[in-house]
């Protein structure tokens, strides 16, 4: 069955104190993206990769492929207005299949991930991968007060999350709605129950100065 997997690379800078896209920021002197690229070819080289840019980046992109010499094969398509437009736009790009969707700034999804959930998807047709939390949990109420939430019941959600194209194309034939904040959410408001694999703590996405300096330790002990 033929593999696509789509990864969406919309982010900014902001929360980094950066001008420079995260994606784009280096780790262990290669760009963020190109690591990700390079997970998931490392996983399987017969996956088709795609990733969603903004339009004004694209140039950039490519001259980074260039400089830092990444041969790894790939369909750059401008993103959208949000996450939820730029998978959008990127299934247009799409043919029969599977389909993973995977934040450009998580670098060090395992090939282990990447394949149980390409094959869970061929059984289940929707999966996430999350991870159990560590911290205790708490929920906010209306009248200002907070109350505790038992964590064993929660996840927290990674990607990649992967479909069948048919379904998740389906799931997006519809209007974006605030609540769209992953594709499972979109999928879910279709009508289709999205089933959970293991994921990894060290799946992290990079977001803070934090996390690039947490992802530089992975990096050394990779």
């Amino acid at each position: 069955m033929k593999k696509y997997a789509i990864i969406v690379a919309g982010g900014t800078g902001k929360r980094m104190g950066e001008s420079l896209p995260k994606q784009f920021l280096k780790l262990g002197g290669t760009p963020i993206l190109i690591h990700t690229l390079q997970a998931f070819n490392i996983a399987d080289p017969e996956i088709e990769l795609i990733i969603t840019l903004p339009k004004e980046e694209i140039q950039f992109w490519d001259e980074l492929n260039v400089w830092h010499q990444n041969y790894i094969t790939h369909k750059v398509v401008a993103g959208g207005e949000t996450r939820f437009h730029s998978v959008k736009n990127a299934l247009e790009h799409v043919d029969e299949g599977l389909v993973a969707i995977h934040d450009g700034v998580r670098p060090f999804v395992s090939p282990d991930i990447i394949y149980e959930s390409f094959k869970l998807a061929s059984e289940k047709q929707a999966v996430i991968t999350a991870v159990k939390m560590k911290d205790s949990v708490r929920q906010l109420t209306e009248d200002g007060k907070s109350k505790n939430i038992d964590r064993s019941t929660l996840r927290m959600v990674q990607t990649p999350q992967t479909f069948t194209v048919d379904l998740l194309k389906s799931a997006y034939n519809t209007e974006f709605k605030n609540h769209f904040t992953d594709d499972a959410s979109v999928v879910e408001a279709y009508g289709k129950d999205v089933s959970l694999i293991e994921g990894d703590y060290r799946n992290i996405k990079i977001t803070t100065p934090e996390d690039l300096v947490i992802a530089e330790a992975l990096l050394a002990n990779k």
